[in-house]
């Protein structure tokens, strides 16, 4: 299974390699309305950076989700049960936290990890660029989503969710790819690049972000992995969009000012570190 699984990454890896040299300098057409998402709404943003014209094509980009009796769906299976041993633990309560995309909570997910706050009073450009990319991101799942409208682990295991106001839009809501996996990395590769001192610690906490939803019990582990692929191929995009690159600017500047006046995260880090390190036993 471990194999795999490496065999999966490396070409995830590679994938995505190709795909920010093909589109990092692509031009893209004028901006048009994206039709609101639900689940994504709670952002408080009513539009993303990218028309819906140049957003990542899941149905085209992406394989089929594992088929009954592959070895695709055993590791699925394999980490889902894994992941429910991890109920009432701190990488419970970090899913949970993980969950909320509201703002101003999903603002703050990366403030450990830049050792610095996030929020719209002191950096405005950075909380604009992770409310809108988050839309970017998570619209490029739903048509890979109502495509395949795979059903989610807790409709297959009958165990609990993190949170059970979500259960109701979430069976509605196809499993693969992963829109919070898709927003997750996305912010990490974006905030990887305004802040490269913390690149390390930004990804680890993208990966860890993206693996609450198995802790959660809302996605399987191939969900979470195209999700990610979406997210990435996203950033590629985004980069040839003026208006994120003038956030981008403007993000890195509002960030060096904030560590200027030594302000500190707004999270309890060692909370996060707990939930992170437990979250590790998934993928021994």
């Amino acid at each position: 299974m471990k194999n795999f699984a490496n065999r999966s990454l490396r070409r995830q890896l590679f994938i995505l390699a190709c795909a920010a040299v093909i589109t990092g300098c692509t031009a893209h057409a004028e901006r048009d309305k994206t039709a609101a998402v639900p689940a994504l709404t709670q952002a408080g943003s009513t539009e993303g950076y990218l028309p819906s014209t140049a957003l990542p094509n899941g149905i085209a980009l992406l394989p089929p989700p594992p088929a009954a009796g592959s070895p695709g769906l055993a590791l699925d299976t394999e980490y889902s049960r894994k992941s429910l041993a991890l109920r009432g633990t701190p990488a419970w309560a970090l899913a949970t936290l993980d969950d909320d995309l509201s703002f101003p909570n999903a603002a703050s997910t990366y403030s450990c990890a830049l050792n610095a706050p996030i929020s719209e009073q002191a950096t405005p450009h950075l909380y604009t660029l992770l409310r809108r990319t988050l839309l970017d991101a998570g619209h490029s799942t739903q048509e890979a989503k109502k495509h395949y409208q795979r059903l989610r682990p807790f409709l297959v295991n009958k165990a609990p969710v993190c949170t059970d106001r979500d259960r109701d839009g979430l069976a509605k809501s196809g499993s693969y790819p992963s829109g919070h996996n898709a927003a997750g990395m996305a912010w990490a590769l974006i905030l990887a690049e305004i802040s490269p001192q913390q690149a390390d610690a930004i990804i680890a906490r993208g990966q860890a972000f993206g693996a609450s939803r198995m802790v959660c019990n809302v996605h399987w582990h191939s969900d979470t992995l195209q999700g990610r692929f979406l997210g990435a191929y996203t950033v590629a995009k985004l980069h040839a969009d003026p208006a994120f690159r003038a956030d981008l600017e403007a993000a890195k500047a509002e960030l060096e000012a904030v560590r200027a006046q030594g302000l500190k995260p707004t999270r309890d880090c060692n909370a996060e570190k707990a939930g992170m390190d437990l979250q590790r036993s998934l993928y021994q």
